[in-house]
């Protein structure tokens, strides 16, 4: 005995369009596509972007790409398993290849600032950068940062050492003279152009090392302190990448390899915070 069933053609039909439709959805959206870490996994190669002007953190000797940067995004390479490659660019360069897409990692030293934090993500602290100010060798004018109120004060555009000096001027008045890097800024303060120069305590610290016929360093520091980072696009296409570089600076800070780095080129180690402090400017 056959039994025979009544069939509702329209709610068949609307079913079968429902499947359908469901089908084509997960055939157009394929495989969830790779963020920046798949990459640099697949290539095997992560791309560093930087300005090759800021010593002693990247700079160009003989051609050559060397400084504390240098130095420890090689072992950062190590650690991640992937060939680091170094790209150099003008400064101003720099940021807009990163949120353009071109880039996804920088690896100059980024001074983290409450603005840059919320555009950017930051890996945790890599270096000190403490604000100085160089004079002129034998300039008795100025002692101390105070001695340049009413002076020219040189310092790059679009650094966070800019908003240090801008702060500094409101409680002492001085001229701000922007420059694209800092080669341009210290050939200027050389000839006596601008009265001094403002960068990093690392960077004028060994500018003055290297020329110590021309350049002074001003005591103390000025403005607050802050610490140099890399950083890449702040967005689910980065967050991995950001924490793979994370992991494998804690462990070149655990092994002891950082340490090295810094008695290398700075004559001692010193301690940095595990994590990004929350920024003072």
């Amino acid at each position: 005995m056959f039994k025979t069933y009544a069939v509702d053609i329209r709610s068949l039909l609307k079913r079968l369009t429902a499947s359908a439709l469901v089908a084509s959805a997960v055939f157009a959206a394929g495989p969830a596509s790779a963020d920046a870490w798949d990459k640099v996994k697949s290539s095997g190669k992560l791309t560093a972007v930087t300005e090759m002007q800021f010593a002693p953190f990247d700079m160009l000797v003989d051609g050559k790409y060397t400084g504390v940067n240098r130095d420890i995004l090689d072992e950062i390479g190590k650690e991640l398993k992937v060939e680091m490659v170094y790209v150099d660019l003008p400064w101003t360069s720099v940021l807009p290849g990163l949120e353009s897409g071109k880039y996804d990692f920088v690896s100059a030293p980024i001074n983290a600032t409450k603005a840059r934090l919320e555009r950017y993500a930051f890996t945790n602290p890599f270096a000190y950068s403490g604000s100085a100010f160089m004079k002129r060798k034998g300039d008795a004018t100025i002692s101390k940062p105070e001695d340049l109120k009413g002076k020219t004060v040189g310092v790059v555009k679009a650094s966070a050492i800019l908003k240090q000096v801008q702060l500094f001027n409101e409680t002492t008045p001085v001229t701000i003279r922007e420059y694209t890097d800092n080669n341009q800024l210290y050939a200027d303060l050389a000839i006596g152009r601008v009265d001094a120069a403002a960068s990093s305590h690392a960077n004028v610290s060994y500018a003055a090392k290297q020329r110590p016929e021309a350049f002074d360093v001003v005591q103390p520091n000025f403005g607050v302190p802050t610490y140099y980072c890399w950083i890449a696009r702040k967005d689910d296409d980065s967050k991995r990448l950001i924490e793979e570089v994370n992991k494998a600076l804690a462990a070149i800070i655990a092994d002891g390899r950082l340490a090295k780095i810094q008695e290398k080129w700075f004559g001692a180690s010193y301690t940095l915070p595990a994590v990004l402090p929350p920024p003072q400017i």
